[in-house]
């Protein structure tokens, strides 16, 4: 490994607790982020000639500090910084500051930095857009890119993200055990949107994968600072069960396999194995949340080695029981597939007919109500369905399976004709 690729390794896992610290230092992000791109800069100056210092994330903070007081003593700023005795340049400052650097602090600074990211003015894309480029350091041509639009409008979205936040304030002070919790729940929420984000954009690419990738190391991040919660066992087991069937979730041509037509020898199984593990330990803790019951059902299709081989009747259980945990339309669906698989199509369609009205925006109800009305030979109106979830879908590989569920319809009627 060469030592450009080690530093950029190195300055990766140290950006979110580095950050975080000079945030809380300088309680002004734009600050906090230019004393740490400053700190990375000099990194790579001075690493490959000196070596690694002995603590990264504690080198950063320290010069990442120095390098701020400069920029806000060039821009003038009256506001007062903390009291300079409390990072001593005198003695071994490196260690000292690596000795400050104890579990509270650490895990109220990337909790702290997490949530701005998630801010309850932020719409879900502007938060997606904000953490990936704060907490995670992708580029706004990595990330305008996933998001098909342009750099200049990726960085006007950024922008105006950033100013929301600094309009809306930000609390400093060290959360309470309730206020973290509800931190959680929300970074947690984040997470799992920047993963769907890489997940459901319907095509494989570096920069979708870029999403998936930054979202499973934020959990695994997130985990270490709670090593004992169960819901973020469950978040990580359930990403992991889905990025494990990344290699076969689209054939030679890029369009999508659904997952009982998959070629299940190319899951991934040591991702697998770490999630399956992953679920067990949070299980045993006995408290049950949305992540843990969606990273169950995920599991038992991980554990069927063949589609005929999957426990429909269990994942049909684990959604009801979802349902109660978390009422919603989305789940209702996702459980009509289940339904269809033990009751037939017709179940599964009166199960989801009454959603029609919360759903009607949304591809995925227009394909299922499609696929289940083609089943039942309900022809016209399934043609309808699939003409609209066309409409709605999100990419060209979503829009290209449903033609093909139009093509078989087709194709069934000329053969009709042809009797």
């Amino acid at each position: 490994m060469t030592d450009i690729v080690w530093i950029d390794k190195a300055l990766t896992s140290a950006r979110p607790q580095a950050l975080g610290a000079l945030l809380r230092y300088f309680r002004n992000l734009d600050i906090a982020e230019e004393a740490f791109q400053e700190a990375c800069l000099r990194a790579l100056k001075t690493w490959p000639d000196k070596g690694p210092p002995r603590d990264t994330v504690a080198w950063l903070i320290l010069v990442g500090r120095n390098s701020g007081i400069d920029v806000v003593r060039r821009r003038s700023k009256t506001e007062a910084l903390p009291e300079e005795a409390a990072f001593s340049d005198t003695g071994d400052a490196e260690a000292e500051m690596a000795e400050r650097l104890d579990g509270s602090n650490y895990r109220d600074d990337i909790l702290r930095l997490l949530f701005i990211c998630c801010h309850p003015d932020l719409p879900a894309t502007q938060q997606i857009a904000v953490a990936l480029r704060i907490v995670s350091g992708l580029s706004v041509a990595q990330i305008a890119k996933a998001f098909l639009v342009g750099e200049s409008a990726m960085e006007q979205r950024i922008t105006r993200a950033k100013a929301r936040i600094a309009a809306a304030g930000v609390a400093f002070e060290i959360p309470g055990a309730v206020e973290r919790s509800e931190r959680m729940t929300v970074v947690s929420s984040m997470i799992y949107l920047v993963f769907n984000e890489g997940y459901s954009s319907g095509e494989v690419s570096r920069d979708t994968s870029a999403f998936t990738d930054e979202a499973i190391r934020l959990a695994r991040l997130l985990l270490r600072i709670f090593p004992s919660e169960p819901e973020t066992m469950g978040l990580l087991a359930l990403m992991l069960l889905q990025h494990s069937r990344k290699a076969a979730r689209f054939d030679g041509r890029g369009q999508m396999v659904l997952l009982e037509d998959q070629d299940r020898s190319r899951w991934n199984r040591e991702i697998i194995n770490e999630a399956l593990a992953l679920l067990d330990k949070a299980i045993r803790h006995r408290q049950p949340g949305p992540y843990q019951f969606q990273a169950a059902i995920a599991a038992l299709h991980a554990r069927a080695l063949r589609a005929e081989d999957t426990d429909w009747e269990e994942i049909d259980l684990l959604y009801q029981g979802l349902e109660r945990l978390q009422p919603s339309p989305v789940v209702t669906l996702n459980r009509a597939v289940a339904v269809c698989k033990l009751k037939g199509a017709g179940e599964a369609l009166a199960l989801i007919e009454p959603l029609a009205e919360r759903l009607s925006s949304y591809f995925y109800f227009h394909g299922v109500r499609g696929g289940l009305l083609m089943q039942l030979k309900r022809d016209g109106e399934a043609r309808e369905a699939f003409n609209r979830a066309i409409a709605l879908a999100n990419s060209t590989a979503e829009a290209a399976h449903i033609r093909q569920q139009l093509d078989r319809l087709e194709g069934d009627a000329v053969a009709f004709l042809a009797k």
